[in-house]
């Protein structure tokens, strides 16, 4: 059963400039794991602005509200490739009051846009 549903998007050069603007973000946006490619290089801005994208659409796919920090939703990836979530603290404890147990998360980026999707799904 389909919980929620979140779609958000992100200008890339807007994003680009908030990070240029203010490095301290990438830390109170996203983990040491999401900030950096598996090399240990830095993830551009087009993926971490996606990534940002699926924070925000899981936010919205949980029914919005505040008091999710963003750090406890993570974007990871599988070896194939496929982008999931993983949960913990304030977001954990919101997806676990709507019986969420499964997530799946599309990202894009082309065009200057970052885009995500996210479905919270509950198996009842």
């Amino acid at each position: 059963m389909i919980v929620g549903l979140g779609v958000d998007v992100v200008d890339v050069a807007r994003f680009r400039h908030s990070l240029e603007r203010t490095p301290a973000m990438v830390a109170r946006l996203f983990t040491g794991a999401e900030a950096l490619r598996p090399s240990g290089q830095a993830r551009s801005a087009e993926s971490l602005a996606a990534r940002f994208a699926a924070k925000e659409a899981a936010a919205k796919a949980l029914g919005g509200g505040g008091g999710m920090a963003w750090t406890d939703a993570e974007v990871v990836v599988d070896d194939a490739g496929r982008p999931s979530l993983r949960v913990s603290g304030t977001v954990a404890a919101r997806a676990a009051h709507l019986g969420v147990t499964h997530w799946h998360v599309s990202l894009a980026h082309d065009g200057g846009i970052a885009t995500a999707t996210v479905v919270a799904e509950a198996l009842r």
